[in-house]
Formats: C-alpha cells, sequence, structure tokens
C-alpha cells in the first residue's frame, strides 16, 4: 500500500541551507543596485550608458588579422549573414559578430563550464564551482583541444576567438553590455581574452544537460524511502512499443538473428564480448528493488544531496528534470507537394533570454578548397559553425536520443588517498584547484578521481559524504567503515571530437559525408534526420555509448570495487541504428524509443520518453497521407503547434461521466462536453482539464511520494519511514517537500500518461486512495472514479481562485504563461533591474508532452519551464523558402529592437523567411557592416 498522507495547513517551513545560499548568491549586488536604483538610478542609466554596447553594424571597421574584405549583411531581424573569401576570415568574422551581439552571454557560459562563476558573482556561486571544478569540463576541453581535433578544426577555433579578442580590444565592460555596468559596482571584473578552449567547452555544457537518464536513476532510489519494488515498477512502465513506434524501423538489422548489419567498415572500439549486451528491455522494475547492487533506500539521502548539487547548476541548454525534449521529422518528396524532402526541428529547452540559438549564415563568396562553406542556421554564441540547419545540398535536424551515458559508482574509501577495486587499494588521481570569489577569500579545494577518471561528486556534497553510512549493500560488499563514496562515470568526461563534427557536417555534400560526420559526434548522443536535395532523408543516431556487464542496465547505482560492474567498452558507430530512404517515406524522432527492444542486441538505456509527441506527428503525417494529400511546408509549420492533449483523449470520457453534487462544480465540468482536446490559449476546456490532471496526479501520487520529489513548501502529515503496522493520526510526522516548483514529481510528462493509462481498467488500485480533506471533501479507499471526483472539485476551486468564479473568463493562457529571465541578473537581482532586463508574460497554447510542447510541471503550477526553443521547416526544393524562428531575438542586448523581437511571433506559431542564396540575402537587408583586414 502507498503510505496514508493527509495535506496540512499551516506556515511554509524554513528554506534549508542549501537553498539560503542559492538565493543569497548574489546578494552583494542585489544590495548595492538596490541603493543605486533609490538613489541615483535616473543618472546613472543614461540613454547613452544603454545603446553604448550595442554592435556597429553599417560601414567599415578594420580588423587586425584578416585576409581580406568580409561583408555582414544583416536583415530586419538584425540576423547576419556573413560572406568571406576564405575559412579563417569566415570564423574570424562569426566570431567578431556574435561577440557584438551576445558577448556577456559567451562569458557568462565559459565561467560556468570552466567553474569560474565566483569571479563574477561572489561567494554565493562557490558551491556550483566546486562540483563544476570537479567534473572538470574545462579540462576535457584542454585535452579535445590538445590531443583530438584535427588541425583545420583548430585553425577555425583560433580565428574564431582571434574574432572574439578583435571586438574585446579597447572595451570597458560598460563597452561591451549592460550588465558589466551593473558588475562594476560590486568588483572589478574584466572580462578576459576569449580562448580555443572556451568554444570547445560549451560542447560539455550541451552534454550535460542532455546526458540521459541520470535524474530517473537517482528518483528511482529516492522512492524506495515509501514506495515498494511494485509500485515503483508502476510510476516506470514498460514503453509501449506495440503502441508508439520507434524511430528506426525498417532494414537496418537482421530480425531473424538479431544482430545488427555490419554495413560498413568500422574501426572503433567495441564491448569485450557479446554477454557484454542486454536484452535492451525498458522500464523501470530494474531499478526498484531498494536492494541489489547498493542501490535503494540507503542512497535516499545522499542521491538527494547529488539532486541538490545538480539543480543548483545554472541553467545551460536544457532544465535539470525529467520531461524535456525535442521533435524533429522529415518527409520524403514523394509525399510533398514540391517532390523534394521538407525537415522540420524543434528542440525543447529551458526558456532563456537570450535564447540559447543565434541564428546565422555562413557563406564563402566562391566555393572551393580555400573557402568551403556555405551554411546556415542556428548556432550558439561562443563555438564557431552551425549546429542546426543546412548548406547547399543537405539539411538536418535534432532531438535528444536519451541513451544512458552516465552512471553513478558507489566506492570504498581507504584513507584519504585510496579506494578499494578488487579487494586491492588504489590510490585517487587528486589535483588542487583554486577557485577565485569577487570580494571575497580565494578557496582551495582538492579534487579526487579514480584510476579511470571518475570524479568523487561526494566531496563535492556533505550529504553524498555520508552514503556509505546507511547504503543497503549485498553481502559480498566491503565493509562500510566510515561510508563509501559516489563518483560519476560519464562518456563526456572523456576527450572527444564532437566539435570536429560539426565542421565536417556544415560542409558534408551527401549522406556518406553526413554519417562520417556523425561518426565523429560522440556526445551528446542526439538522434540525426537528415534530407538532401537529390531527393534522399535518412537517420542516424551517433554518439559514445556504453556497453555494460550482462544483466547491468545503468538504471541504478553500481559497486565501485567490483570490477564486474565496469562499462566494457562502447557500441561502434557501424552498429548504430540509422535508416536510409525507408519505404514508409518519413522519419519521426521526438525521444521515444530509437529501436523495437526485441531488434537490437544492445541497452541503449531504460529510461526513453515514451512517445506521446512522436506517434501524435507520425498519425499527422499519415492521416495526410492516407487522404491522398501532399506535404507543404505550411503543413509541417502548422503540426509543429499541435496542441492535441492525449491524455485528455484518455481521461475525458471517464471524466464525464461522474456524478456531481456541487453545480458550480458540474458548471466546470461541463466544459469538457464536446471539447477537442486542443490546448488553445483561449480554450476555458483546456485550463478546466489541465488543472483536474494535475490534482489527479497529486492526489493519487504526488501526495505519497517522498519528501525529496515533492514541492518545496508542500507538508503532508504522513506515517514514519520505519512504521511497520497501522498508524494512528496522532503518531504521523509532518513532512515537507524540498524540490523546486519546475522540477518536482509527479511533472505530468508522457511517463505520467503511461502510468495512468496502464491503471485506468484498475479501478480499485490501490494508487486510487486519498483521505477526506479537513474542508470535507470526499476522499477516496481503492476507487478510481471517487478520487476523480475529487480532483474535479479541487480543480474547481482552484481555478476559482486562480481565474475567478465565472468560468466564462477562463482561458488556458491565464494560467500557462512564460516568462523570459536574464539567467543572471534577471533572475536574483533588484526589482528595477529585473524590469530592465526580462520580458513578458506571453501567454501560451500547447502543453505538457503535446507536439507544441510548451512544458510545464504539474507537481509545481501551470507556468511555462521549458519550450520548443527555435522552429525550422526546411524546403529541399527550394532553400529561399524554408522558414525559421528564435525564442528571443538576435541581440543579447536589453534595450535593442532585436532583443526579443521574435518572441511574439514565436507565440503565435508565425515563422520568418529564411533567406539563403545570395539574391535572396541581397533582397532582405537592412544594414551592411565591412570588416577590413
Amino acid at each position: 500500500m502507498p503510505p496514508n498522507t493527509t495535506a496540512t495547513s499551516g506556515d511554509k517551513p524554513g528554506k534549508s541551507g542549501r537553498k539560503k545560499g542559492r538565493k543569497a548568491r548574489l546578494i552583494v549586488l542585489v544590495l548595492v543596485l538596490a541603493i543605486i536604483g533609490g538613489i541615483a538610478y535616473g543618472a546613472y542609466w543614461s540613454i547613452s550608458t544603454v545603446r553604448a554596447s550595442f554592435p556597429q553594424t553599417k560601414g567599415s571597421i578594420t580588423l587586425e588579422g584578416l585576409s581580406g574584405a568580409v561583408d555582414v549583411k544583416r536583415d530586419g531581424y538584425g540576423i547576419p549573414q556573413i560572406y568571406a573569401d576564405s575559412d579563417e576570415d569566415l570564423f574570424m568574422a562569426q566570431g567578431y559578430v556574435q561577440a557584438q551581439d551576445r558577448f556577456y552571454e559567451m562569458d557568462v557560459r565559459r565561467h560556468m563550464t570552466s567553474g569560474r562563476l565566483s569571479e563574477m558573482f561572489g561567494k554565493g556561486q562557490v558551491d556550483n564551482d566546486e562540483f563544476l571544478r570537479t567534473l572538470g569540463w574545462d579540462r576535457v576541453a584542454q585535452q579535445e583541444y590538445d590531443t583530438k581535433l584535427s588541425p583545420a578544426t583548430k585553425k577555425y577555433l583560433q580565428a574564431y576567438a582571434k574574432g572574439v579578442n578583435a571586438y574585446l580590444k579597447g572595451k570597458d565592460g560598460a563597452d561591451i553590455s549592460l550588465e558589466y555596468a551593473a558588475l562594476g559596482f560590486t568588483n572589478d571584473y574584466k572580462p578576459a581574452e576569449w580562448t580555443p578552449v572556451d568554444s570547445v567547452s560549451w560542447l560539455k555544457a550541451m552534454a550535460w544537460d542532455l546526458r540521459g537518464n541520470m535524474q530517473d536513476e537517482i528518483d528511482r532510489a529516492l522512492m524506495t524511502s515509501r514506495l515498494g519494488p511494485q509500485q515503483i515498477a508502476d510510476l516506470y512502465p514498460q514503453y509501449p512499443y506495440d503502441r508508439n513506434q520507434a524511430i528506426v524501423q525498417e532494414g537496418e538489422y537482421d530480425e531473424l538473428t538479431k544482430t545488427f548489419k555490419q554495413s560498413d567498415g568500422d574501426t572503433g572500439s567495441e564491448s569485450s564480448s557479446d554477454d557484454s549486451s542486454t536484452s535492451g528491455s525498458t522500464g523501470g522494475t530494474s531499478g526498484s528493488t531498494g536492494t541489489s547492487n547498493g542501490s535503494g533506500s540507503a542512497l535516499q539521502s545522499q542521491l538527494s544531496g547529488l539532486y541538490n548539487v545538480l539543480d543548483d547548476l545554472p541553467t545551460a541548454v536544457g532544465v535539470n528534470g525529467n520531461g524535456i525534449g525535442s521533435n524533429s521529422w522529415v518527409v520524403a518528396g514523394k509525399y510533398t507537394i514540391t517532390g523534394k524532402p521538407l525537415l522540420a526541428n524543434d528542440p525543447h529547452l529551458s526558456a532563456s533570454l537570450p535564447s540559447v540559438w543565434y541564428q546565422m549564415g555562413l557563406h564563402c563568396r566562391t566555393l572551393s578548397a580555400k573557402c568551403q562553406y556555405d551554411v546556415s542556421g542556428y548556432t550558439f554564441a561562443g563555438m564557431p559553425g552551425v549546429i542546426i540547419g543546412h548548406n547547399q545540398t543537405i539539411s538536418w535536424g535534432m532531438t535528444n536520443s536519451g541513451v544512458d551515458v552516465t552512471d553513478l559508482y558507489l566506492e570504498k574509501l581507504s584513507g584519504n588517498d585510496g579506494y578499494i577495486y578488487n579487494k586491492k587499494v588504489k590510490p585517487f588521481t587528486t589535483r588542487e584547484e583554486t577557485i577565485k570569489v569577487a570580494g571575497g577569500t580565494d578557496k582551495k579545494i582538492v579534487v579526487r578521481q579514480t584510476e579511470d577518471g571518475m570524479p568523487l561528486l561526494s566531496d563535492r556534497d556533505d550529504e553524498l559524504v555520508n552514503v556509505g553510512k546507511k547504503a543497503t549493500v549485498d553481502t559480498a560488499a566491503p565493509d562500510r567503515g566510515d561510508g563509501y563514496g559516489v563518483a560519476l562515470k560519464w562518456t563526456a568526461l572523456e576527450p572527444g571530437t564532437s566539435m570536429d563534427a560539426v565542421f565536417a557536417m556544415n560542409k558534408a555534400k551527401g549522406w556518406d559525408d553526413f554519417r562520417a560526420a556523425a561518426k565523429l559526434f560522440d556526445v551528446p548522443s542526439q538522434n540525426l534526420v537528415y534530407a538532401d536535395t537529390a531527393n534522399h532523408i535518412g537517420y542516424q543516431l551517433p554518439g559514445k555509448i556504453p556497453t555494460r556487464a550482462k544483466g547491468l542496465d545503468g538504471s541504478i547505482p553500481a559497486p565501485g570495487w567490483d570490477s564486474r560492474y565496469k562499462w566494457t567498452g562502447y557500441i561502434t558507430f557501424a552498429k548504430l541504428p540509422y535508416e536510409y530512404d525507408p519505404a514508409r517515406g518519413y522519419i519521426v524522432t521526438a525521444n521515444q524509443a530509437v529501436v523495437d527492444k526485441d531488434k537490437y542486441p544492445y541497452t541503449l538505456t531504460t529510461d526513453w520518453g515514451y512517445g506521446a509527441r512522436s506517434q501524435r506527428i507520425t498519425d499527422l503525417i499519415k492521416g495526410k497521407i492516407k487522404g491522398g494529400g501532399k506535404i507543404s511546408t505550411d503543413d509541417m509549420r502548422q503540426m509543429q503547434l499541435d496542441n492535441d492533449s492525449q491524455i485528455a483523449r484518455l481521461l475525458v470520457p471517464t471524466l464525464l461521466k461522474i456524478n456531481l453534487d456541487d453545480p458550480d462544480v458540474r458548471e466546470a465540468q461541463k466544459l469538457l462536453q464536446g471539447w477537442d482536446y486542443t490546448q488553445d490559449a483561449d480554450s476555458a476546456a483546456a485550463a478546466y482539464f489541465n488543472a483536474v490532471w494535475r490534482n489527479i496526479l497529486k492526489l493519487a501520487f504526488g501526495n505519497k511520494l517522498p519528501k525529496e520529489l515533492r514541492v518545496e513548501g508542500q507538508c503532508l502529515w504522513v506515517d514514519p519511514v520505519n512504521s511497520t503496522g497501522p498508524v494512528d493520526d496522532t503518531d504521523k510526522v509532518r513532512e515537507c517537500g524540498e524540490r523546486d516548483a519546475d522540477q518536482a514529481q509527479p511533472d505530468g510528462g508522457d511517463r505520467w500518461f503511461e502510468v495512468v493509462r496502464n491503471l485506468m481498467q484498475k479501478t480499485d488500485s490501490e494508487w486510487w486512495t486519498t483521505p477526506k480533506s479537513v474542508s470535507g471533501r470526499p476522499g477516496a479507499d481503492h476507487n478510481r472514479d471517487k478520487l476523480f471526483e475529487r480532483a474535479l472539485i479541487d480543480a474547481r476551486w482552484e481555478l476559482t481562485a486562480k481565474l475567478g468564479k465565472d468560468i466564462d473568463t477562463w482561458s488556458w493562457g491565464r494560467l500557462h504563461r512564460l516568462f523570459l529571465k536574464n539567467q543572471t541578473l534577471g533572475t536574483e537581482g533588484p526589482g528595477f533591474l529585473q524590469y530592465v532586463l526580462n520580458r513578458g508574460p506571453w501567454k501560451l497554447s500547447g502543453g505538457e508532452a503535446a507536439v507544441n510542447a510548451t512544458g510545464w510541471n504539474a507537481a509545481g503550477g501551470y507556468g511555462v519551464v521549458w519550450v520548443p526553443s527555435m522552429r525550422m521547416v526546411v524546403n529541399l526544393d527550394d532553400l529561399d523558402k524554408s522558414k525559421w524562428i528564435n525564442l528571443s531575438g538576435a541581440s543579447g542586448h536589453a534595450f535593442s529592437a532585436h532583443y526579443t523581437d521574435q518572441t511574439g511571433k514565436w507565440a503565435n506559431g508565425e515563422l520568418l523567411d529564411w533567406s539563403f542564396s545570395k539574391k535572396a540575402v541581397d533582397d532582405s537587408t537592412s544594414d551592411t557592416l565591412v570588416l577590413k583586414p
């Protein structure tokens, strides 16, 4: 039985020390700026100060280091297209132009990836810096640059850095960005020169946010303090292969022998033997036993500590949580109006200001061995090249594959200098790091790593130090002594070649070139979709993906003292799934399973997305094709905006059958009659249904989860953890949640769709139990419909409090709002500075696990926490008829006309024209800047 829980009213508990530290990370800055805001605000923030950092976009500028003139042509949205006669000039100009628009963002990113945020923001960032120094992203990036990257890539990185530094030369902070003027009141920070390694390090941040199932691994272990193995299995159901199609379906493996075709000559490493692979099964049951491999309730406190550290890290390119995803799909020419492929992509990332993406074109005036690039698309400010987009012959998109490339290991420590491995003491590799603190005293830390490069994360968190003091391990485990440590194994902590892959993909001319580039893309592992002007489409899963010993699937922490639990190798590129010109004529990737578990010999992950979005996209494509229609660019756009709620389609027929006594609640229930399940911003039915869904999740599941997963401040009276029988109400203990609202569970994503779907026919399940409320609202005892009745009632009065009693005034957009916040001073600065830097709100359509995935966390509220960070549709018949949009705008300057000039159109589902050819670019150019040698 899930433990009996009762909600309680009253004051919120005090913030934990961790939260206090995080909220105070900019305290000095806040106090100083508050004084300035009250005394000298009008005088200091003059128009000249604000505009001092705006980029020059017309005329000419002389840049030392160029070999020839470079043209920078910007359209009416400030989007630059760069024209040069050599690769080095092209990438030098890219660095210069991105620094013009986004250097503050670039500077914050490189301080994050190198663990040097304290240099900018003071002592409140020391804990974050300690953790990031322990991971050592910048050290790995340096190793990549020194030992792995090609000479051409190094040359481009150097040229890019030269361009950034040409922009910085002779400028004070206030000349670069408004934020530096604010920082100048609290410290004497001055931006340093850019280095090639600063660019490479950003790939590590991208890999971290797309690292796979570590969050699920932590959550499953935390659940064991309140839930049993079967209950945890209920909450991590099997992937529904029979209902939601995998990405790869045709022809790239032998269905009779279940062995993958060796279709190209690959010389990479692979697992040591066939026994190293597992069946590829998915689902969470293997992670829910709570006793094997040193996991389970033992790690409750310790993994909570790890979660706290992860949660504190600044947003990089995503949310450190569940539910986040992306859409990308491609349709072959035989099903399009143009007769050539169409490719759509919209990566789902946390909402940030400025957007993580920067739109740009990089064009050689004449393609030659000296100048090889003619490419346009979405870049990262701080990195040369184009990440997603198209060149003159091919286009590509990306979604997160979700493959499991991280494992946590328990380590038996031996004094301060070693750890036990196969019953022998191994010495740690150590290094000392000095963290410089703005306005404070430097701090020194020692980072310890195992022989195979795993950093000891428990050194960075007091709770993790106690991991071995409480851990449940099997009888073969070494004596716990003073406790075990927790170490991290992660593919991105090994030097790789992803930066080479970016340039190779940018100049690829066809499928073979594209796959060769994908082979270099080791981290993060992404679903790559492909289309070309020769009328081909394809898919490739790239990446460094580990193989594990037989019987292990990476879903729970493993004992580091036993070599049997080591990774056994990596899946060779030749054995990674791909498709080329499938007969069905389309390929859809939206974080669903890559391949059917019975048709592939390796375990890629135990935690796929559950396929709600991917199957909806598939159904929309098939519906158009079966109707005899041809798909247009605008059809692809309309699919991106699809707001259909699949969980509503499942639940609403049952909800309408519930008998309700209260006429006000019946009035709300009637909103669901005839509703088409679309979540438009002006829909009252969508607002009410999503409130009902949120309350179903809270009553059935959320109130039964341990405090580490619940929303901070949500307090319940619960049975003591160690109780063995019925507990009198007077013996219950008050437990308050500990997670931020946008990271808590149940988040309401498509995993929860599947949980509820599996329980719908089990009308007397133990999950359908909730006590009567203190206000007299009905409870439920193993009764689905009674719990649904309570959710209908609670939702009615929740929305009454939020939106008013008159349901005619209700709308989904009033609840489901997007605020864009500057990721540093816009989140924790004083009110006037937040006003200067932040924008919004926008009332949005869409929802969790809809194709138009404006994500919200059902445990925490209805506000938008992650979004389609950009949208694009590439027309391979006429590239100038392609379309694109960004979440914000080209500029990172708060008062620039291009700060958020695309956001309104993005919110309305509009796309901008995407000029590519020289004529189209010239026709759309508003400003031209000439960079002269």
